[in-house]
């Protein structure tokens, strides 16, 4: 695979997409963008709500990703749940394919600290529960690097953008 142009920072909740997607998109000097604001309000009201989302309610957002990965000029990175591979083929279709997802996998424990750490977050710490439960992490088939969360984000950071410079010809 040629060196991604289009990477989604996936993972549940809590994981650190935002935090991590930021600090990559220095590092590369590339684009960050983040995925919570592309939701329909509707979807955010339902999350705040403490409901977790349905498939449909995620549809049209996804879309949204994949439109604006395909759409993108330069490298981008987009922050993403994009927990199952359903999910992962809605963007990869939309997004015209060459999509690189980088899965921010850690034990539920932590993400819930995690998650009580942020209040007034658009997804609160009840949805933990939720989250894991759709989450069907990457396969062997899938463009995709998996990075443990339980380290220092400079750590985090620089392993992803070892694993990207593995996959420069």
């Amino acid at each position: 695979m040629a060196k991604p142009t289009r990477i989604v920072i996936m993972g549940v909740s809590g994981c650190g997409k935002s935090s991590v997607g930021e600090a990559l998109a220095t590092a590369i000097g590339d684009r960050y963008i983040d995925g919570d604001d592309m939701h329909l309000p509707a979807s955010i009201a339902k999350m705040q709500a403490g409901k977790p989302l349905e498939d449909s309610d995620r549809w049209p957002w996804l879309d949204r990703i994949g439109e604006t990965l395909a759409m993108a000029g330069n490298t981008t990175i987009v922050g993403c749940s994009a927990l199952k591979r359903i999910y992962r083929d809605r963007i990869r279709k939309d997004a015209g394919g060459g999509v690189l997802f980088v899965h921010l996998s850690g034990p539920k424990e932590v993400i819930a600290q995690r998650m009580k750490a942020r209040p007034g977050h658009l997804m609160p710490a009840s949805l933990v529960d939720s989250q894991f439960a759709t989450l069907e992490p990457p396969t062997a088939d899938e463009a995709s690097v998996t990075v443990a969360i339980n380290q220092p984000l400079a750590a985090v950071v620089s392993m992803v953008t070892a694993s990207i410079a593995a996959l420069d010809p």
